[in-house]
């Protein structure tokens, strides 16, 4: 059986927490700022938790991140 292989863009954008929860960067502070209150960009600083069914997902693109 040949070995699984990692999505090369997964490997890049996300990480697993020591409790198996993946870790990828707040969404929505690309462009725009403008139009975005200071208690969203206040918010979305550092990183997040995924939802569980997104993490499902991202978690089938990682077989060995476990």
């Amino acid at each position: 059986m040949p070995k699984m292989k990692t999505k090369s863009s997964c490997k890049k954008r996300f990480k697993i927490s020591a409790k198996g929860k993946v870790i990828a960067g707040q969404a929505g502070k690309r462009h725009g700022m403008i139009k975005r209150t200071n208690k969203f960009i206040r918010d979305a600083r550092g990183t997040t938790a995924l939802s569980e069914p997104d993490a499902r997902i991202i978690k089938s693109m990682m077989p060995y991140n476990r």
